[in-house]
């Protein structure tokens, strides 16, 4: 899934010559901190609600200093790189420009958590199984080996790290709902550390329960 696909329906940008008591209350109303200033098709920066509160906000924001003036992703950019500057920059709304730099849209985060959700089949019916390695040692198609060798399948996987260790985790959403002790004790005698494993029906429906939750929060 790309940028292009994700883009937010019905989100007007900023104009220079709004003011940030108006730009205020677009916030409010689209429930996001960040919003885009386009001029014509001109993407002029991104505005959050630190920037306008350090101003006064009966003045245009056309005035103002941006702290985010750079920051945008491409229509052909992959989900994940939205969700990388999302993240390192903490934004709840990112715009989209194309090739040629004009602006054609903009993301909310609740967009972007939703089309994640359903990519990373957190709704299908399944088991969870996470791994701990050496960096190293990681073989996708190794670890693929073993669960299809179980007659299992693989609905979706995550890698990750943290800073400084040469460990890595995998997270391993699998097909079986119930049954793992066969899949883990292969692992287990591959040499494969099982960090944690998870299959009863509470543990996904509390999942579901929970990215409910996120995402009325966000909506709020």
């Amino acid at each position: 899934m790309f940028a292009n696909q994700l883009i937010s329906s019905g989100l007007e940008p900023l104009r220079t010559s709004d003011t940030g008591r108006e730009a205020l209350a677009i916030m409010n109303d689209e429930r996001v901190r960040h919003l885009p200033i386009v001029n014509h098709a001109q993407l002029l920066g991104l505005i959050s609600e630190d920037d306008i509160l350090k101003n006064d906000l009966d003045q245009p924001i056309g005035s103002y200093s941006l702290s985010l003036d750079n920051t945008a992703v491409e229509d052909t950019d992959h989900l994940f790189e939205v969700m990388r500057v999302m993240g390192a920059e903490q934004l709840t709304l990112i715009p989209v420009v194309n090739a040629d730099k004009d602006y054609i849209g903009a993301i909310r985060v609740q967009d972007v958590l939703h089309s994640f959700s359903q990519m990373a089949s957190f709704v299908e019916p399944g088991g969870v199984v996470v791994l701990e390695m050496q960096r190293h040692e990681y073989s996708m198609a190794e670890i693929a080996r073993i669960v299809e060798g179980e007659n299992a399948r693989i609905l979706s996987f995550f890698v990750g790290t943290e800073p400084g260790s040469s460990l890595v985790d995998i997270m391993l959403k699998l097909d079986r709902s119930h049954e793992l002790a066969s899949i883990l004790a292969t692992f287990k005698r591959m040499g494969y550390r099982v960090k944690a494993s998870y299959v009863s029906d509470g543990y996904l429906e509390t999942l579901q329960d929970n990215y409910n939750s996120l995402m009325n929060y966000l909506n709020m």
